[in-house]
């Protein structure tokens, strides 16, 4: 599914500015229709698995509960 540049920022949860950026580097591919620039959306969907792999991560780290002090004695 193509879609125009302001449709996969909102897609990606970026800026419109980083979309350009990544066409601009050739770090995303795109098509032009009658002087419109499309993106096929489906060229994101690892980043998304693995975004959202990450992100689950992240929660289940902040989740875990916070040790207890062990109580270190110095022996000098």
């Amino acid at each position: 599914m193509y879609q125009t540049i302001e449709g996969i920022a909102e897609y990606l949860e970026v800026d419109i500015a980083y979309v350009l950026y990544l066409i601009r580097e050739k770090q995303i591919s795109t098509i032009t229709v009658d002087d419109e620039v499309l993106i096929n959306r489906s060229q994101f969907d690892f980043f998304i698995k693995q975004r959202q792999k990450m992100i689950e991560e992240y929660q289940k780290y902040l989740d875990e509960p916070i040790p207890e002090d062990i109580d270190i004695k110095d022996e000098d």
